[in-house]
């Protein structure tokens, strides 16, 4: 009875211990540090513990003053891009720096949200603790948060496009003519949207590439400063939202459509009101548009 009894309250423990598991609350982004210092030395100094904790920086972006971005990928976040579909946009992770006001903050993408919302074999917990230590962590931020399941599954609201709802760019006869073409077309910088990192995705034919994007006048909609002025406006940044990516998977181009990827960053943000998507309205389809001219065939 005694033994029944033990069976019985481990079972119980190990039941309780995925529930909670399951309600854990995920948010977008973690917070490393905030302190004295300039963009400079810290990007230096993030630079040197990422590459000492067996990362590799693939590119870096200063999209506007006071904000510098890292983007870094490992063989383990590489190994899961290649065992899940559509992978190659969990590839790399983004560490940022940025001034505000007398401090600087350095923050990073949070692998097991992002693992998550792009549906990836992994949740990347390692990743997680690896950037952990390399940075540290104060606490994650960038919304209330939702758990893995919901993740999986997010939208923003009835109509918009899900992880698995990609716009299609463009379609070349094969992989390596499209790879080729997209790298050549995104290094001269056409459109305003220019190349600033390329991670191929090892025994799969896929390439990710993270692209940059500025536009003045009625090509404003589409420029990273224009919508993060709008958008990121609490406290806390989240600088680590950029860059956006353009996928070559197979011989066709693509790109999460904006309505989902500056919603999975922004989850919690206002449909309405200042600093709320309306206030970006035409930045979905002006983002479209720009990347499907720069890579079309």
């Amino acid at each position: 009875m005694k033994i029944i009894n033990m069976l019985l309250a481990v079972l119980l423990m190990v039941v309780t211990s995925v529930a909670r598991a399951d309600d854990v609350k995920l948010k977008p982004f973690v917070l490393a540090s905030k302190g004295a210092g300039t963009v400079a030395e810290k990007s230096a100094q993030v630079k040197s513990a990422l590459t000492t904790a067996g990362f590799t920086v693939v590119g870096e972006y200063a999209p506007y003053g006071g904000a510098d971005i890292i983007v870094v990928t490992n063989d383990e976040l590489k190994k899961n891009a290649a065992a899940s579909e559509f992978g190659g946009y969990g590839a790399i992770q983004r560490v940022s720096i940025t001034e505000v006001g007398k401090e600087v903050q350095v923050g990073y993408t949070n692998p097991v949200y992002m693992a998550n919302v792009y549906r990836m074999q992994s949740d990347l917990g390692n990743v997680a603790s690896t950037l952990a230590t390399a940075l540290g962590k104060v606490e994650e931020f960038g919304a209330e948060g939702m758990t893995a399941k919901q993740a999986r599954k997010y939208h923003y609201t009835f109509g918009m496009e899900y992880f698995n709802e990609p716009s299609v760019l463009a379609e070349y006869g094969s992989y390596e003519e499209a790879v080729q073409a997209v790298d050549a077309k995104l290094s001269s910088n056409k459109n305003g949207v220019s190349k600033v990192y390329r991670v191929d995705v090892p025994g799969k034919q896929e390439t990710v590439f993270g692209v940059a994007m500025k536009g003045e006048g009625d090509k404003k909609y589409m420029d990273d400063q224009f919508i993060m002025k709008a958008i990121d406006f609490r406290d806390v940044k989240s600088t680590a939202h950029l860059p956006y990516e353009v996928l070559v998977s197979g011989s066709k181009v693509y790109a999460l459509y904006a309505r989902f990827r500056i919603a999975i960053d922004f989850p919690d943000l206002s449909m309405m009101g200042s600093n709320s998507f309306m206030s970006i309205m035409k930045a979905p389809e002006a983002i479209r548009l720009a990347l499907q001219d720069t890579v079309k065939k």
